[in-house]
């Protein structure tokens, strides 16, 4: 065990988590997204009860991705959350109302189209902040002393809200996706033609924030384009277009689970090179994972916790998505 390093082990513990909430949550909240753009009624609700099941323990992950950060990485978490805090209150806003709207929709008939609105601007608020917040910490953090040494907007630039708008627009594509998946009739066929249009602004969204990311910091650039590392990440890219060009041939075809699975792949692509421009630093550009992590006492005693609560989570996230496998109707299950 004294060979371990657990700062890193723990990092990829709370990338996997944070990536397990994008792949979950980001398609029930692309559908949140593109439900002005369903016709109220039959579709409308066949894409709710599409993602009703699993919407709260989707959330799950962010608990754990949080909680892991805070408790193993104190420090970046000190850093980060007061540099981020607007983002951080409009992103849980967004998810209070939008949970609270999907229960009031079924329960409340008379206001469902406010309901709608509700679950629609939270869903847009969530990932908006979620973007800005990748944004934020892609363009560093100033620290003096271990401590944030910024104002109270420094997350706001122009790359920033590129960031934001992006990961709006790749929710909507996962949310496009999920429905053809798990929908039918004229409800699958809208979110075919919105997945077709939402790919192309997901890939250049991609592109544009890729191709900016390098000039934020020289150490972004070097991780990138730098012999010999440049011989992998090189292949980051690569992936991408070939990934691209199965999306589009698949909705061609008219698949149904293709489109979702390339659409989940072009996120895991973004993710990892997210990664790659960051890595080692946990705040851009001066922390690094040792630097921020807890005493080494305190990452083993959570390590063997997180042993036994992950495949927990794995378990029982499973289970839900293999109850409720299939299509769905009108009808919910409230």
């Amino acid at each position: 065990m004294e060979n371990l390093d657990l700062p890193l082990i723990w990092a990829g513990l709370i990338c996997f988590a944070i990536f397990a909430y994008v792949v979950l949550d980001g398609f029930d909240l692309g559908v949140g997204i593109l439900s002005p753009v369903l016709e109220p009624g039959v579709e409308r609700d066949q894409a709710i009860n599409s993602i009703a099941p699993f919407w709260d323990g989707n959330e799950t992950w962010l608990v754990m991705g949080g909680g892991g950060l805070l408790a193993v990485f104190p420090l970046a978490y000190a850093i980060i959350l007061p540099a981020t805090y607007p983002l951080m209150i409009a992103m849980l806003l967004g998810l209070v109302f939008r949970g609270a709207a999907f229960e009031f929709r079924w329960r409340d008939p008379a206001h469902q189209p406010l309901w709608d609105l509700v679950i629609t601007v939270g869903s847009t608020v969530a990932a908006l902040a979620q973007g800005i917040t990748i944004g934020a910490i892609l363009q560093g953090i100033e620290v003096e002393n271990n401590a944030y040494a910024g104002g109270w907007l420094d997350w706001l630039s122009p790359f920033s809200i590129l960031t934001g708008i992006s990961v709006v627009i790749g929710y909507a594509l996962l949310g496009a996706t999920w429905l053809i998946r798990k929908t039918e009739g004229g409800c699958q066929r809208h979110a075919h033609r919105l997945a077709y249009w939402l790919a192309i602004a997901t890939v250049l969204a991609l592109v544009a924030v890729s191709a900016a990311t390098p000039f934020l910091y020289t150490d972004y650039w070097y991780r990138w384009f730098e012999m010999p590392q440049v011989l992998w990440t090189a292949q980051v890219p690569l992936l991408v277009a070939i990934c691209t060009g199965v999306l589009f041939w698949s909705l061609k075809k008219g698949h149904e689970l293709m489109p979702f699975l390339m659409a989940l792949a072009l996120f895991l692509l973004g993710f990892i090179g997210l990664c790659i421009s960051i890595f080692p630093n946990m705040v851009p550009p001066s922390i690094s994972l040792w630097e921020a992590a807890a005493p080494r006492d305190s990452q083993l005693f959570l390590l063997v916790g997180a042993v036994f609560i992950i495949p927990l989570i794995l378990g029982y996230t499973g289970w839900a998505y293999w109850v409720f496998r299939g299509k769905v109707g009108t009808e919910g299950y409230h």
